[in-house]
């Protein structure tokens, strides 16, 4: 029996009729799922038959063993999931509840033959870099890395914010603005595209730092390797700052410096072999919808 574990949380109703699609496969393929309780409680609530599944909470109750682990849900989800798989390099294959994502971006629709292409094998794997995040407070513990970003941001006052920047050591500048976005690849089409950040390919082995709302218009994002080591210091008219390691967040104050490097670890994602980045790009961003083009 193949061992597989699902996480997800509550979806909506139209999502049902997948959900319990996706758990049917599953048993067809002699495969035994181990689900989030959460989920696992959810989909008893709605009269989805779990029978014979198993259940877990915490990543160290993670079997090593486990062949595939599927995110249900939203791009958000997928980056939930990144704590259990981390300490054994499961593979994530990423399942939208809702509107396609970048992340998970098999839709409901596609679950049957994406399943079936896994199960055969037809299927390749996307390691995708993280970056982490060191300070002398240890700010974020344990989950001090992000596959998205990390961002600066203010928090009790509606002034801009000075953010003191250097690159291995060397000033690189010192942005007066709202905040500040360290992304990986994976992140370029997250924050940091909504703040005009560049559109970066997974494999491109960069950061990327995007200012948010910058005082000065020649400010603009900023491309490097991810080989660099970036730290900031910041100030402003309140001593108290927000920073966001995907979707986790943390109060510091000016006296916590922020370093950030490329984590010791990747992120193993499951694409099928019919997914391209570029064909998620055109359907996520409706490129090439207007005829004219």
């Amino acid at each position: 029996m193949t061992k597989v574990a699902v996480y997800g949380k509550e979806f909506k109703a139209s999502f049902k009729e997948s959900i319990a699609t996706f758990f049917e496969i599953l048993t067809r393929h002699k495969a035994t799922p181990v689900v989030y309780l959460p989920l696992f409680t959810f989909l008893k609530r709605a009269n989805i038959d779990t029978s014979g599944f198993q259940t877990f909470e915490k990543p160290d109750e993670i079997d090593p063993n486990t062949k595939f682990f599927f995110s249900i849900g939203g791009d958000g989800t997928f980056l939930e999931t990144i704590q259990y798989v981390k300490k054994w390099n499961i593979p994530v294959v990423g399942i939208n509840s809702g509107r396609l994502g970048f992340l998970a971006d098999i839709s409901s629709s596609d679950i049957e033959i994406a399943l079936a292409s896994i199960f055969s094998g037809l299927y390749k794997i996307e390691e995708r870099v993280l970056l982490k995040l060191s300070t002398g407070n240890n700010l974020f513990g344990e989950q001090n890395y992000a596959l998205n970003e990390l961002t600066i941001h203010k928090k009790d006052s509606s002034s801009m914010i000075t953010i003191h920047t250097y690159i291995n050591d060397e000033y690189l500048n010192s942005y007066w603005a709202d905040g500040l976005i360290v992304s990986t690849p994976t992140g370029s089409t997250a924050y940091s595209l909504s703040v005009g950040g560049p559109i970066v390919l997974p494999n491109s082995e960069n950061f990327i730092i995007s200012p948010i709302a910058p005082h000065t218009l020649t400010v603009r994002p900023l491309i490097i390797s991810d080989n660099n080591i970036l730290r900031f210091t910041v100030e402003g008219r309140s001593n108290s700052f927000l920073a966001s390691l995907d979707h986790r967040s943390a109060s510091f104050t000016s006296k916590v410096a922020l370093e950030v490097a490329k984590a010791d670890f990747t992120v193993k994602i499951i694409k099928l072999e019919n997914q391209s980045f570029f064909s998620t790009l055109r359907t996520k961003l409706m490129w090439g919808i207007d005829k004219r083009n």
